[in-house]
């Protein structure tokens, strides 16, 4: 059997060829699942601007109709690159920090830090103010921007998303801190459990600051040839709704697992007689969690929405016979 015919968990691995189409079918979760495999993979960040390059004017030769250019396994990895480095909508580059696929190579710092046990106050507030800039900057970079936004929007958001953050994180600690009648070591359980509630409800607050202008101008949408039908506040709304949904739950399996793990890690006098063994015991607990959660997280809904004319503005079904379209919900 051919790599071309080989599958993925029952799907072809390598199908015919389909241009703007993930690779496999986004009707279920393990179909989206496998797609954001192909979001998150890090080793799009080694692209060079040679081979980067090279896929986008692959692409453009399949564009002109010339559709034996290449094989559909090296159609299907230019879309996965082109993908991974260029916004969908400004065509331009994301920063590797801020792209998907850089989420967890340039984000488990940040996640080892904020699960620290036994933070300091300082130590606390300045990982969750690391946590949610980075957030901010992933969100930002992975927005959808078919419509312009000032930037002085963003910059009140961000304030809004850190203060927020760091909030909610010191607010949960001192109030466990003051918890006396729990014992010392309760208290300490609790205490790695912190980071949780705090950077999911802080995520999700992130989300809703730095895209809440893309419900008041709205965001375009567009049928399945990809003709945009008109710009809708509705469509906005439901896709910065669906990416909050996703940053809440994200967390959950991040933060969730590492203090559920380390406890069984810690009775080992290797990991107990050394400060920095345990740290990097802690730190590649956190990595692995982090790179199971955030596929999961985002195949919770289609990066390509679909909408029902029905839903939208009433000046949507004059515009096309249409029932269905589609927007870009961003990640």
């Amino acid at each position: 059997m051919s790599s071309e015919e080989s599958t993925v968990l029952g799907f072809p691995e390598y199908p015919k060829f389909q241009r703007n189409q993930p690779r496999f079918p986004q009707e279920t979760f393990l179909g989206r699942y496998l797609h954001y495999l192909d979001v998150v993979d890090p080793r799009t960040l080694l692209t060079s601007d040679s081979r980067l390059k090279e896929c986008v004017e692959l692409l453009k030769a399949y564009d002109a109709g010339q559709k034996n250019v290449a094989s559909d396994r090296e159609l299907w990895e230019a879309q996965k690159i082109k993908g991974a480095i260029l916004h969908p909508d400004t065509g331009e580059k994301v920063l590797p920090p801020f792209r998907m696929s850089g989420y967890v190579p340039f984000g488990w710092i940040t996640v080892t830090g904020m699960l620290l046990p036994n933070p300091s106050w300082p130590t606390l507030l300045f990982w969750q103010w690391i946590n949610q800039s980075h957030n901010a900057c992933v969100n930002y970079a992975n927005r959808n921007a078919s419509q312009p936004q000032p930037i002085s929007k963003f910059v009140g958001a961000y304030l809004a998303a850190v203060t927020s953050a760091c909030s909610i994180a010191g607010g949960l600690t001192y109030m466990i801190k003051k918890a006396g009648s729990l014992p010392p070591a309760t208290r300490l359980i609790i205490q790695r459990f912190v980071p949780l509630p705090a950077t999911s409800l802080a995520s999700t607050l992130n989300v809703l600051c730095m895209r809440g202008s893309e419900m008041q101008t709205g965001i375009e949408v567009y049928d399945r040839e990809g003709t945009v039908i008109g710009v809708s506040k509705v469509a906005a709304k439901q896709a910065v709704t669906d990416t909050a949904l996703t940053r809440a739950f994200l967390p959950v399996p991040l933060l969730a697992l590492p203090p559920c793990i380390m406890p069984f890690f810690e009775k080992f006098r290797w990991v107990q007689k050394s400060a920095t063994r345990h740290l990097l015991v802690n730190a590649i607990v956190c990595t692995i969690s982090f790179g199971i959660s955030l596929p999961i997280a985002l195949a919770l809904f289609p990066q390509e929405s679909t909408i029902s004319v029905n839903q939208l503005e009433p000046e949507f079904r004059e515009k096309t016979r249409a029932t269905e379209l589609y927007y870009n919900k961003g990640l």
